[in-house]
């Protein structure tokens, strides 16, 4: 029997642009962009309605190569990566439970000429029971062709999209939460101050209702070497969705060593939350110094009683 060769489908969303910058959402051989509307030039979808509602929207395919292009399109849901926290969106094969059960596009296989652009249109439903709030997705066209990927069973499909965000009706209550808060400090080399190389970790949780730009600090408190004892963490995902969390580990070089607490604080949008951790790491100098304070006053005793001595069995004299 011949083995049918096994294919992965990889869909890459193209990175997040600023909302003053009208730029497509481009990997270099075709693009996807929200089709200009009457007033000023879009960089993604940003919707607002009410549960219930439907509304159409365009969007500009762009092929930039010299042969056409065969692009499958679907609308997908938006999350956050395990790895790194940026954005992605599910496979066209996957479930869809929000922004991708909502939407439909005008024609799920267009062909683009070379060097041309074509307009497609979608519509979006928001269901009745829609939760308000922030949802998340993309208008994706995935490249049909399936290109060789590493392994001898392994195909890669590429796909642009240009991102969807859409907000429902109702309270907005955003909310973070920390977790999970670990500091691992490496003991220095030299061991005479603080100051290794070490590592800061931490789960951040979006348990709030609308998307977040969250900033992160870091705390250190107790009898420490080395630091400074504070610091802004950067390795923090720019956007997170709700119901989303992230794992981030961040290394510190020249972190203290010592005892005490370490304190992850983050803050975004009116939302706040901490988590802690203790630590024990101290240098070998400070680790010891019980032990050579002992031996010191050790000797200062033995001294003393040997000079004690030494006056008792002394002849009598003027002193």
């Amino acid at each position: 029997m011949r083995r049918a060769p096994l294919v992965t489908l990889l869909v890459v969303l193209a990175a997040a642009l600023a909302p003053g910058q009208a730029r497509a959402a481009d990997n270099g051989e075709w693009s996807v962009r929200p089709a200009d509307s009457a007033i000023t030039p879009r960089a993604a979808f940003e919707l607002s309605a009410r549960p219930g509602a439907t509304f159409t929207d365009r969007a500009v395919v762009t092929n930039t190569t010299d042969q056409p292009l065969t692009f499958r399109l679907y609308v997908a849901d938006a999350y956050n990566t395990e790895r790194d926290g940026g954005l992605a969106v599910r496979g066209r094969e996957e479930a869809q439970t929000d922004v991708g059960a909502w939407g439909k596009p005008e024609h799920d296989v267009v062909t683009t000429p070379a060097h041309s652009s074509l307009t497609v249109g979608f519509t979006l439903t928001v269901p009745q029971d829609a939760a308000p709030g922030d949802h998340v997705g993309a208008l994706v066209a995935v490249d049909d062709r399936v290109r060789p990927g590493s392994g001898s069973y392994l195909g890669i499909q590429r796909g642009v999209g240009a991102r969807i965000y859409l907000r429902v009706d109702g309270p907005q209550r955003p909310g973070l939460a920390v977790e999970d808060v670990r500091f691992a400090a490496h003991n220095p080399p030299t061991g005479w101050v603080g100051g290794g190389d070490s590592t800061v970790s931490y789960t951040l949780r979006n348990t709030g209702n609308v998307k977040l730009d969250p900033r992160v600090s870091l705390k250190v408190d107790g009898l420490f070497v080395g630091g400074p004892a504070a610091r802004q963490l950067t390795d923090v995902p720019p956007e997170l969705l709700p119901g989303q969390q992230v794992k981030v580990t961040e290394s510190w070089s020249g972190a203290p060593s010592g005892w005490g607490d370490v304190t992850v604080t983050a803050v975004a949008d009116g939302a706040r939350a901490g988590g802690s951790a203790g630590f024990a790491g101290v240098p070998w100098l400070l680790a010891g110094a019980p032990a050579l304070l002992a031996a010191g006053i050790t000797v200062l005793l033995v001294r003393r009683r040997r000079r004690a001595a030494a006056r008792r069995v002394a002849p009598d004299g003027p002193a």
